[in-house]
Order: C-alpha cells, then sequence, then structure tokens
C-alpha cells in the first residue's frame, strides 16, 4: 500500500522503515528540510538499533522516500500518519498545535478519499478536533475517516515491538477505513483490537501510565526494603512471578524520564480532571513518589560523602534508558546538575548520549570523557545513571585502580553487591544490600 507518515521522529522514522520493510510504499514527511536529506543519504539523525541498517535499505529498494512536502504526501497515498510532537505545557495540557497545523495542510491537500491516523500519543476527542479542522479548511468537502491508531515501542527496542507487536488497536467507526487498517497491518503477527476513537486514545496514555504506576511502586517497595534490610529484587521475582502481575517495570532505581511517561501521566492527570471532571489522585501519588526519587538516591551519596563541595564524582550514564541516544526528560541528566548544583565536580561517561548533551547543552559544566573508565579516573565516587551493558562489563579492579576513593552509588541496580563489596567498595544501591 502507498502511506505517507507525517513527522519523522522516533514514532515516525520507525514506523515508516518497519512499515517499507514488510513493503508498503512509504513516503514520510518531515518541515525540517536537513533532515529530509540526511534521510535521503541514508543517514539517521537518531540512534536505535538496526534503524539506519532498515532505513538505508528500504530508501536503495525504492519504499521508503523522504520529503518536506504535506501535499506531495496526501497526493501519494491511501492512508496518512501523524507522528508530530505532542509536547506537554506547564500546565498540564498537551501542547496539540503540531497535529493541528498538520491537519490544516492536509485539509488544503485533500481532493480524494484519505483515511488519516493519529499515531502521536494524544488526549481524549483529538480526533474529533482533527475532523472539525479538516473540515473548516477543506476547499472541496473530500470524504475522509479518522482512525486513532496508538504506538507501543519502546525506544532501544523500537523495531522489534513494531514489526512483532504486542497487539495493534485502530480506534474507528468506519468499515472503509478499518479494512484499510486490517491491510496495512497484515503483515504483523499480534492480536487486533478495534474499537472507537475515544476509547483508542484513552488506551495509549492508560497503558502507559500503568506502567509508570508500576516503578512508582517498586520504588516505593525499594524504600520499605531499606528500612527493614530486605532485598527489593527478591521482593519483585516473588510478585513477578504472579502471572497477574508480571516481573516487568519492576526495577527500582532512580525514578522514570523519558519523552513519554512523565509527558503521559501529566497529561492524563490533567485531562481527568480539568477536561472529563474525574481527578484521578492515584496517578498524582505515582507522580509524587517519581519526583522525589531522584532526591531519595542523591541523599545517599550526600550521607557516605558528608559534603559534594569539590568532590570529584564520576557519572556514568546520561539518556533516559540504555539502547538509545534520547536525553530527554533523562533522570540522569537532571542528577549530573543536581550534584554540580551542589559543588561537585562531575566527569561523565554515555556510550550513546554524549554528542546530543553536548549540542543541546543540557549538562554545560561537566567534563565529557571517551570511557568508562577515564570517567572515573581520579573520582572519589562512582553514579550508575543509566543501565547500559557495557557498564556491567567494566572490570572492577581496573576500576578500582582509576578511582581516588571508593565509593559506588548504583541507581539502577545494575551491579552485583557481593562482587563489588568484595573487591573493596563501598557499595550503595536501591533498595539491596
Amino acid at each position: 500500500m502507498k502511506l505517507c507518515i507525517i513527522g519523522s521522529g522516533y514514532v515516525g522514522l520507525v514506523t515508516g522503515a518497519c512499515f517499507a520493510e514488510v513493503g508498503h510504499h512509504i513516503i514520510c514527511v518531515d518541515n525540517d528540510q536537513h533532515k529530509v536529506d540526511m534521510l535521503l543519504a541514508g543517514r539517521v539523525p537518531i540512534y536505535e538499533p538496526q534503524l539506519e541498517e532498515l532505513v538505508r535499505r528500504n530508501v536503495a529498494a525504492g519504499r521508503l522516500f523522504f520529503s518536506s512536502s504535506v501535499k506531495l504526501g496526501v497526493d501519494a497515498s491511501e492512508v496518512i500518519f501523524l507522528t508530530v510532537p505532542t509536547p506537554i505545557q506547564t500546565d498540564g495540557n498537551v501542547d496539540l498545535s503540531y497535529i493541528e497545523r498538520v491537519a490544516c495542510e492536509i485539509a488544503v491537500a485533500l481532493k480524494a478519499y484519505r483515511v488519516i491516523v493519529d499515531k502521536s500519543t494524544v488526549p481524549v476527542k483529538t480526533g474529533e478536533k482533527v475532523t472539525e479542522i479538516i473540515h473548516r479548511y477543506s476547499a472541496i468537502g473530500s470524504p475522509f475517516d479518522i482512525v486513532s491508531n496508538p504506538e507501543f515501542l519502546r525506544e532501544g527496542r523500537a523495531i522489534k515491538d513494531l514489526l512483532h507487536p504486542d497487539r495493534i488497536v485502530i480506534g474507528s467507526s468506519s468499515h472503509r477505513a478499518i479494512a484499510l487498517m486490517k491491510k496495512i497491518y497484515k503483515p504483523f503477527p499480534a492480536p487486533l483490537l478495534v474499537t472507537d476513537v475515544n476509547s483508542a486514545e484513552i488506551i495509549k496514555h492508560a497503558a502507559n501510565s500503568f506502567l509508570a504506576l508500576k516503578i512508582s511502586y517498586i520504588n516505593m517497595v525499594a524504600r520499605i526494603c531499606e528500612a527493614n534490610k530486605a532485598d527489593v529484587e527478591k521482593v519483585a521475582d516473588g510478585i513477578g512471578l504472579d502471572k497477574r502481575i508480571g516481573r516487568g517495570f519492576l526495577d527500582a532505581g532512580i525514578g522514570y524520564g523519558g519523552s513519554c511517561f512523565p509527558k503521559d501521566v501529566a497529561a492524563f492527570i490533567t485531562i481527568c480532571q480539568q477536561q472529563l471532571g474525574k481527578p484521578f489522585e492515584l496517578l498524582k501519588e505515582v507522580q509524587r513518589i517519581n519526583d522525589t526519587q531522584l532526591e531519595y538516591f542523591v541523599s545517599k551519596i550526600r550521607g557516605a560523602l558528608q559534603i559534594l563541595e569539590g568532590k570529584k564524582i564520576a557519572v556514568w550514564g546520561l539518556t533516559f534508558k540504555p539502547d538509545t541516544d534520547d536525553i530527554r526528560n533523562s533522570v540522569a541528566v537532571d542528577l549530573i546538575n543536581l550534584l554540580i548544583s551542589e559543588g561537585a565536580i562531575v566527569q561523565v561517561y554515555d556510550p550513546k548520549g554524549m554528542e546530543k548533551s553536548k549540542r543541546l547543552g543540557v549538562v554545560p559544566a561537566a567534563r565529557f570523557a571517551p570511557s568508562p573508565l577515564d570517567a572515573a579516573q581520579g573520582v572519589e565516587a562512582l553514579v550508575i545513571a543509566t543501565e547500559w551493558k557495557e557498564f556491567a562489563s567494566v572490570k572492577l579492579g581496573e576500576l578500582k585502580a582509576r578511582m581516588q576513593a571508593w565509593f559506588i552509588f548504583d541507581g539502577r541496580n545494575l551491579l552485583n553487591p557481593s562482587e563489588v563489596r568484595q573487591s573493596g567498595f563501598s557499595y550503595y544501591s536501591v533498595g539491596r544490600f
């Protein structure tokens, strides 16, 4: 099928590449001409495992094309996916200006029946707003249908998640649109749920908020474990063996971050309270626990080192999670800036996040190092802020030889406590002894 994807960020680019991989012909539209030129040359502006190879292969095969023209995409495609940003505003509402702008451009370009798919994470009733905008600005009144098709991609595993999804949700009341969507997803083996647009829009917010709830829950349990000298990992294993609960997202640490969970939880709270009149108090507590988790962890560093001012500290990690270069809403970045604000001298290493961090200036006072061991050179403490596998493979003897004092604060419970302590380190983690 001929498909258009408007917005070539994480979701749009992965979606376009994977759709092309299964045989669809894709036009990815982006308003950044520099990005378009990069992609046409087979160069990918973000890091996602396997993505660059997938883009290059499908560009070469003629199944994947990039353009800055919305009109070109609308004219050439049966189905148009919207994957533009939906950032959170200071009042907790979602900024829909990108969606609205693109809807206007589609309306002007619309000359024949098209299916327009909201794939961005949007508040409930967004489909109705897009419908109103297109009706208002369409000069000739061409027929169209709106579909909500939320994405469930995890950065670092996005290719696998799209090619082998847990489920596919199609929200629409149009039999014609549903038939086309089923045709698009025929190559993808997964349960397919067809529902109304509003339900599909709520599914994404509710799913991400529930996963965030699991993270805040286990972080609170970790505090209880520390107060009772219990092991949060054993507790999580015991909880997770219950098939009704599952082990996923029960890893204690310094809190969730990234471009989805903080935004989606805040937006869902605001939507429920301000738009629907149904305050979601449980999610407010999820948010509160997460907001205090970093300070809870940093208090351990203060307690062990006494004074942070003038202390030389290595931090391993900048990205909000491993296998991505995404530093948006990264707790690791917040941790680094908090340490620096208290006078610490911070040396940082991250396998994929340093170039973007330098360019955006998110940790302006940090010193960047070319390797984990170089970051640890002469420091009094090491903090693990992102759970990259590379960090777990560093030899403890070599690490100890580089450090001036031997404190390790493991914010992601990445290392084995007994092995670290046997190597002569003072070791602090989250909910473990």
